[in-house]
């Protein structure tokens, strides 16, 4: 039997199973994951003979490149695809005419993605925009990746997050072998108990020691395994096998041959360190010259070391390759890979990224200089923007190899991908040093220009101060420099930061500015960004005709395909009209905009969408729905974490659940940075509802008024009336509000009209909390039933500690069928927390598992154990089971 796949059925019928309902029309992704040597590989190999005749399959490998190569796995497919997938991976410089192509190429065939962990930023982004149309494509995706090897800031995680919300996709976890199959694979050669032991049942391991089992013991190790099965090959053999082993990827036939064949005149060349405008000289190999190309690899192939195939030569197992190189002494190493590069650089069209790769593991910094650049261009045009960022920091290390002005092209470059990637701490400190060149160089023009970004890089750390001041400076050095586009942009941008900071006169004064520039210039990209920017200062501050310059914003972007101000005006126009309780209307812009951004793949403002949209299911008590679309939003880009974890955090305060302290501690910190009502002005709401839930009016008091006083200033302030409300509930005297919000209603007394305009925008929390305000028990009564409806215990407890203070003799002791069907009451989320939990995982696997943060689950955690009355792990999980809650349990 073949060890590939000898316990492997159920998986291989999974896998023809989805690869027939994606022929009939039901496409879906296949997770195979594992640990190395599980045998990811085989099983992907074994999977042609059971799928249905003439199903097209098409492999792509992801390689361990120090800095992996764009589009790597779908260079592969070229030669077995069309001319358009074909050209315009090779192109690389459209990303939306490679995903349109893979889209139509992937029609009834089945797509293997193998080693995803070491796929490159431009290989997710394109299985991102698969995976979520996959519902609507015939076709089926496999990816095959080591669970083992993905930290909490892998770049996978964002894609198996999108998978897991994907409507069909099936995960196929590897297990080990059992002792059984390893005594089958042994067939009385060797011990299998002892084989067994030493491997765990890994099928690579297994299948090393059994083949090195000739030599008449078990190696300790599999390195020992793997070099067991090279002695006796000839020594021309072993010097190609470790020549090859450098190289971290199958090796093309054309690569190949310039390796293996006997290049004598070539390695006997003068070693040195030179520039590679000259050519990159090979040292002469210690072994002797290699020899014939590819027919000394015979013998390695017989051996079932490598796969050979006219087109290419690769590693039967990538920890074979490993093996060998790592057993390779440091000089030895260092010398092969300068063969590679010399042979990379000799032939015309090598990817930089790989000659990039090899000159780093030969030390050659004449190579990384001169080609890192062209290796960090080719990257970023097709979206690669994690490996762009690589390549020039790479490139950075020897700066002093180019000129100053250089310099200062290849700082702008670095900080604006390190942006991109939301390295904030990189970005500004590249973008500075960027400043600093052109100030000494004199460059006016490219002065502004980098002082206008680094403004936007400092306001999308959160930090307002700087942000503001380099903005003015870029206003100052380009006002009498001629370029009318270039100083429009940057008047624009100080019209942003007014904007943000809620400086409404100013913003509009610079934006009107900028809208005559930008129409001078002819420029619709910054027009749109400066409408955008008047019409919500106006808006905002409370003239109604502002949405209108927002709307043309809209339209100008959409008319002109600049796809980020159009995201930009969206998200704008959303954020105003939530604030305003206009929630139907937000929801006829939300749909259009989250499918631009999906569309567009830009998945900053994707993000920032969704946490717009879980603001919109928070007004709705919609909590779990809210809370899924808010963890969209817990990365690293400033602008939406702080929102993202204030509806988070609000949802636990309203629910009783602990953790809300923590994500408003640090929703805080982030608000008082940026210096935006915007963000101070929702978090200090949260903290003023925890702590009159709690019974704390100091609490309100202390978390309202400072930020209540700041919106006081100002004109059609948002948040005005629900600061004034919390703290009148407290007893700290505010200056009436004689608006007609719900909120300024409620601090007034009028509960009634306020419930019935709560309850006409879709607010039943806040419609519920209206009713509570009644002095008649039976509303509150009825106000009491909607919160056990929606879950709200801590505003329940309240009410019914009321209910008796009143006298009410008979107050309801909460939902009974809820308690029944789940009688501990946990969410849906906590339940999958409690399972994952009894099967013994960390607080960081199951973050893994759910692709969520581990403070997340450390949140859900502390609730879980609260509501078992649990004291420990080991406890819940007993309670759990006791309870019923576990899979195969059943209550008692």
């Amino acid at each position: 039997m073949d060890w590939g796949i000898l316990e492997r059925e159920p998986e291989l019928a999974r896998l023809a199973s989805a690869a027939r309902e994606a022929a009939d029309g039901a496409g879906s992704v296949v997770l195979v994951f594992g640990e190395a040597g599980i045998g990811k590989s085989s099983l992907v190999k074994a999977l042609p003979d059971h799928l249905p005749d003439g199903t097209r399959i098409l492999v792509g490998e992801c390689d361990d490149l120090a800095t992996r190569r764009p589009l790597g796995p779908f260079r592969d497919l070229i030669g077995s695809v069309g001319g358009e997938l074909a050209g315009a991976v090779t192109e690389g410089g459209d990303r939306h005419r490679v995903h349109e192509a893979l889209l139509e190429e992937l029609r009834g065939a089945v797509l293997v993605v193998e080693d995803v962990h070491w796929a490159d930023e431009a290989s997710l982004d394109a299985l991102r925009f698969l995976v979520r149309r996959m519902e609507r494509l015939p076709a089926l995706i496999v990816l095959t990746y080591r669970d083992d090897e993905l930290s909490r800031e892998h770049p996978l995680r964002h894609l198996l997050g999108q998978v897991s919300r994907a409507p069909r996709v099936h995960r196929l976890p590897l297990a080990r072998l059992s002792l059984d199959a390893v005594r089958t694979l042994s067939a009385g050669r060797v011990d299998p108990a002892q084989v067994y032991a030493v491997t765990n049942g890994n099928p690579f391991f297994v299948a090393e020691i059994v083949a090195a089992g000739g030599t008449g013991r078990v190696p300790p190790t599999v390195v020992d395994a793997v070099l067991a099965r090279l002695r006796g090959l000839p020594g021309a053999t072993v010097d190609a096998l470790e020549q090859l082993a450098v190289v971290p990827s199958a090796v093309e036939r054309p690569l190949v041959d310039a390796l293996l064949t006997d290049r004598a005149s070539d390695l006997a060349a003068p070693q040195g360190n030179g520039p590679l405008a000259t050519g990159v000289s090979a040292p002469v190999d210690q072994h002797g010259p290699l020899t014939d190309g590819v027919s000394v690899l015979a013998a390695a192939e017989q051996r079932g070391l490598l796969t050979v195939t006219p087109e290419r030569v690769a590693f039967r197992h990538e920890l074979i390759r490993r093996a060998v190189a790592d057993s390779l002494p440091a000089a030895r190493r260092i010398g092969l890979n300068r063969a590679v590069l010399a042979a990379l650089v000799a032939r015309p069209g090598s990817d930089a990224a790989r000659i990039v790769h090899h000159a780093a593991q030969a030390g050659d910094q004449d190579a990384i200089a001169r080609y890192g650049p062209d290796a960090a261009k080719d990257a970023a045009a097709t979206g690669a923007h994690r490996e762009a960022a690589a390549q020039l920091r790479l490139v950075l290390r020897e700066r002093h190899r180019y000129a100053p002005a250089e310099l200062a092209d290849l700082l702008e470059r670095y900080a604006v991908e390190s942006y991109t990637i939301a390295d904030s701490a990189a970005a500004v400190a590249a973008q500075r040093e960027a400043v600093a060149l052109r100030r000494a160089l004199g460059d006016t023009l490219a002065l502004g220009a980098d002082l206008r970004w680094l403004s936007r890089i400092h306001w999308w750390a959160g930090n307002a101060d700087q942000a503001q001041e380099a903005a003015r400076e870029a206003v100052a050095v380009l006002e009498h420099a001629g370029d009318d586009r270039l100083l429009a942009l940057a008047v624009s941008n100080t019209a942003q930061l007014r904007m943000l900071s809620e400086r409404y006169a100013e913003a509009v004064e610079h934006g009107e500015r900028a809208i005559v520039l930008a129409r001078k210039a002819n420029d619709p990209a910054i027009l749109a960004h400066a409408l955008n920017n008047v019409g919500t200062a106006r808006w905002r501050s409370g003239d109604p005709d502002g949405r209108a310059e927002l709307e043309e914003s809209l339209d100008v972007a959409l008319a002109a395909g600049e796809v980020e101000h159009a995201c930009r005006s969206y998200a704008n126009i959303i954020w105003t009209l939530l604030d305003n309780l206009q929630y139907d209307e937000a929801d006829t812009f939300l749909p259009p905009a989250m499918e631009l951004a999906d569309r567009a793949e830009h998945l900053g403002f994707l993000n920032y969408l969704h946490v717009e949209l879980a603001m919109r299911r928070l007004a709705a008590a919609d909590w779990d729905d809210a809370e899924k679309h808010a963890e969209y939003g817990m990365h690293d880009f400033i602008p939406a974490r702080c929102p993202a974890l204030t509806v988070l955090a609000r949802i636990r305060i309203r629910r009783g659940c602990p953790g809300a302290d923590d994500l408003l501690s640090e929703a805080w910190e982030i608000a008082v940075g940026t210096k935006e009502l915007q963000r101070t002005g929702p978090v200090a709401l949260a903290l003023a509802e925890s702590a009159w839930l709690r019974g704390d009016a100091k609490g309100v008091i202390e978390a309202a008024a400072p930020v209540h006083a700041q919106v006081s200033r100002l004109p059609g302030a948002p948040h005005r009336s629900e600061l004034g409300y919390w703290l009148t509930k407290a007893g700290h005297r505010v200056p009436p509000d004689d608006s007609d919000h719900p909120y300024a209603l409620q601090a007034r007394g009028q509960w009634r009209r306020a419930a019935a305009l709560w309850q006409a925008a879709g607010c039943p929390y806040e419609h519920a909390a209206a009713l509570a305000e009644s002095p008649d028990a039976a509303t509150k009564l009825e106000a009491l039933a909607a919160f056990d409806t929606l879950g709200a215990e801590p505003a329940a407890h309240l009410l019914r500690v009321e209910l008796r203070q009143l006298g009410v003799r008979h107050v309801p002791r909460g939902p009974l069928t809820a308690t029944r069907e789940n009688p501990a009451g946990l969410t849906d989320r906590q339940l999958q927390v409690i399972r994952l939990l009894a099967e013994g995982l960390t607080n960081a696997e199951i973050a893994a598992r759910l692709v969520v943060s581990v403070r997340t689950i450390d949140n859900h955690v502390r609730a879980v154990l609260d509501k078992l009355d649990a004291p420990g792990r080991r406890q819940a999980a007993v309670r759990a089971a006791e309870l019923g809650l576990l899979p195969g349990g059943s209550p008692t």
